[in-house]
């Protein structure tokens, strides 16, 4: 039965909910914050309701029991590249999650028998049996590790998933926390080393110590020893600005501390620690990205303009020469061209490698400073037209790996080395029949006669209109590259693959907003331009029917977070052009969003909805308060967590909250944990990826 039929959703509670309005109230007024209540009775019960009711429906359709089995053997199977997380002088850390441990194993292996294809794995913490022996959910989030001894580590673990996690201090060699070792309650925080008795600090001390964002405003040095309340003040910004965090760039045997202090999401004051404590401005714009060290050298990329280098171009300068008083002459490393944008950077002991896009195509180059203060470098030599990452580079040799993937085409983990083709040490079998698929990559014309690429996929021979579905993201300079069809749960994983095997077309968009071309393709949506990023989708989806391949209202639109509230404002604004949308854990009240969770660190992406300028540009696209009783919208799948706590799940419910009031239909997925993953076990991935699939084959006619 079409949904469409059904005019309310959830249960009494939802109801009771719902009865306050059925057009959009004034802006002083908001009947449904009570769904703000995270863990409130009232919100969860509602919640419970519409989950309920949506299993109810989206298990019954036809194939939903084979799409869940499927996708579950996708991501479990334990064939999966183990691409290492850190290289730690001899020895590699690999994060690996498989079915018979889906919260994951922490583990090393020594580099040599890595870097030939032969790791021999010693696991260090195994985080299901750690919870299950704790009574906790952890849901492992990293690890902070000493160099360059490398026997020390912070790790951090999340109880259900969020960004507020504990830190515990960890010995590599023993594979055991330390009893009396440094650790800090379950907060936002951030820990750097400053020596083997020392760390750098920054997280809740307490009354005014967080930031409007809710991360630390205040950064110490705490040793050995001493309660943390004992730990000296290192640096300290203001309750409105993002954070204040130091970080140890580790340069082989040598480390740079530095402290910034996060004014918005893109703007920085950084300063370097001297040895001697003293706190020295670093000569950069606050707009600057600070990449990696080498040789004494800070690496950085520039949003902007700025000493005679054009905005994306990759800068040098000297520490010793700025912690001696000299001003340090500002080096080029890399200047890409129209077509390019840096993505990331990373050092070996004398190699800087840069992976760059170049129309959306990975490269990955390996640059050295010459005796002149020049930089040069060549290509290295991996496959073309693919999505290339970085995973790892040695600090104590010249020893990188990259992963090689396309939408078609399985990783491959390569060992790069300068001035040698890359060696292959590990590659994914097929895990799908791509010899019956096609993909290409073309170009829509958006409103302002922008080019926007975009990828598309679809079975060879495929004829005539086709239902699509358009993943999109657009915002804080995120490119959108192909990956393996199944790779990615949290874009589509196999539901992008069961999409295309049953003739239909999956399309990746490259909108404005991202970073595929740069700085300037982010600027071009930043806070009032935001309209630009919209109306690129909608270039793409309108592309898709005038080249005949899908129809109005045959086309879905798919995204999560930033992606979220993209989908959100597609059925708002164009309810006449797409036919179902998948809304993940989204932004959709933006007159709200900056005084829920991390929403104020945002306010440099979006503008701020309190000041009357920003909220007249943020109000033209905001789709909780765009909604409007008697509209047709598309029937949207709506998903979030409980425990999300970077993006409200308040924003999903308030959403679904608006509709069921104006008696328009929906579904609904909150995870109980996961944060702002949305999940955290193959399984629970899988069930989403089920019931995305039914709901389309629902709501997009063939």
């Amino acid at each position: 039965m079409s949904m469409r039929r059904v005019t309310m959703i959830g249960g009494a509670a939802a109801l009771t909910l719902a009865a306050a309005a059925h057009a959009v109230p004034p802006l002083a007024t908001d009947p449904f914050l009570a769904l703000e209540q995270v863990d409130g009775a009232q919100a969860l019960a509602t919640v419970k309701g519409w989950n309920a009711w949506t299993t109810d429906k989206l298990e019954k359709l036809p194939g939903f029991a084979g799409y869940r089995a499927r996708a579950e053997t996708l991501l479990s199977d334990d064939r999966k590249i183990a691409a290492p997380s850190h290289i730690l002088g001899s020895r590699v850390l690999n994060f690996w999650q498989d079915a018979a441990h889906p919260r994951g194993l922490w583990r090393i292996s020594r580099l040599d028998a890595f870097a030939a294809g032969k790791p021999v794995w010693r696991t260090l913490i195994d985080v299901g049996a750690l919870g299950k022996a704790e009574g906790k959910r952890w849901v492992f989030k990293g690890a902070t590790c000493l160099s360059p001894a490398y026997v020390r580590c912070m790790v951090s673990l999340s109880d259900g998933g969020g960004d507020a996690a504990v830190e515990r201090e960890f010995d590599l060699d023993t594979g055991a926390f330390i009893a009396g070792g440094f650790a800090l309650p379950a907060a936002k925080s951030g820990v750097a080393w400053a020596s083997p008795d020392a760390l750098y600090v920054g997280t809740d001390f307490g009354p005014g110590s967080v930031t409007d964002s809710g991360y630390a405003r205040i950064v110490k040095l705490w040793k050995r020893g001493t309660p943390l309340s004992a730990a000296t003040l290192i640096s300290e910004g203001r309750t409105s600005d993002v954070s204040v965090a130091a970080t140890t760039l580790v340069d082989g045997a040598r480390t740079w501390p530095i402290v910034q202090r996060g004014i918005d999401f893109y703007r920085h004051e950084l300063r370097h620690i001297a040895p001697d404590g003293r706190l020295v401005a670093s000569p950069l714009p606050d707009d600057a990205d600070v990449a990696d060290v080498i040789d004494g050298r800070l690496i950085a990329t520039l949003k902007r303009a700025w000493n005679g280098h054009p905005a994306g171009a990759l800068i040098a300068y000297s520490i010793p020469d700025l912690l001696a008083g000299k001003p340090p002459a500002i080096e080029t490393v890399y200047i890409p061209t129209t077509h390019q944008a840096v993505e990331e950077v990373s050092s070996s002991r004398s190699v800087l490698w840069v992976k760059l896009l170049d129309d959306v195509s990975g490269r990955l180059l390996a640059l050295r400073r010459g005796a002149d203060g020049t930089w040069r470098g060549d290509a290295v030599g991996l496959p073309d037209k693919a999505t290339v990452h970085l995973a790892a580079t040695a600090p104590d040799s010249d020893i990188a790996f990259a992963t090689v993937e396309g939408m078609l085409t399985p990783p491959t983990l390569f060992r790069v080395t300068p001035r040698a083709a890359p060696v292959a040490i590990q590659a994914l079998p097929a895990r799908f029949d791509a010899s019956t698929m096609t993909v290409e990559q073309r170009f829509a014309t958006s409103k302002d006669g922008t080019k926007v690429p975009y990828f598309l996929v679809r079975k060879k021979g495929t004829r005539g209109p086709v239902p699509a579905l358009i993943h999109a993201y657009g915002g804080f300079e995120l490119a959108q590259t192909p990956s393996y069809l199944i790779s990615e749960p949290y874009r589509s994983g196999p539901l992008g693959l069961f999409w295309v095997e049953e003739g239909n077309a999956y399309v990746l968009a490259n909108i404005r907003g991202g970073g595929e071309y740069g700085p300037a393709w982010h600027d071009a949506a930043l806070r009032d331009k935001r309209q630009n990023a919209y109306d690129d989708l909608y270039a793409v989806a309108q592309d898709l029917v005038t080249t005949g391949v899908s129809q109005v209202k045959r086309i879905a639109v798919s995204g999560r977070s930033n992606g979220g509230l993209l989908a959100s404002v597609a059925i708002t604004q164009r309810p006449d052009l797409f036919g179902a949308a998948i809304i993940g854990s989204p932004l959709t009240d933006m007159k709200r969003y900056s005084h829920l969770l991390a929403g104020a660190s945002w306010i440099g992406e979006y503008g701020d909805p309190d000041t009357p300028a920003d909220w007249a540009f943020i109000s033209r696209y905001s789709p909780y308060q765009a909604l409007k009783p008697g509209v047709k919208y598309p029937v949207p799948f709506i998903y979030t967590s409980t425990r999300d706590d970077r993006v409200h799940p308040g924003h999903a419910r308030k959403f679904a909250a608006r509709l069921e009031a104006d008696h328009d239909p929906f579904y609904y997925d909150e995870a109980i944990e996961g944060g702002h993953a949305a999940g955290v076990e193959p399984k629970e991935d899988a069930e989403r990826v089920a019931l995305e699939t039914v709901y389309l084959n629902q709501e997009l006619p063939r």
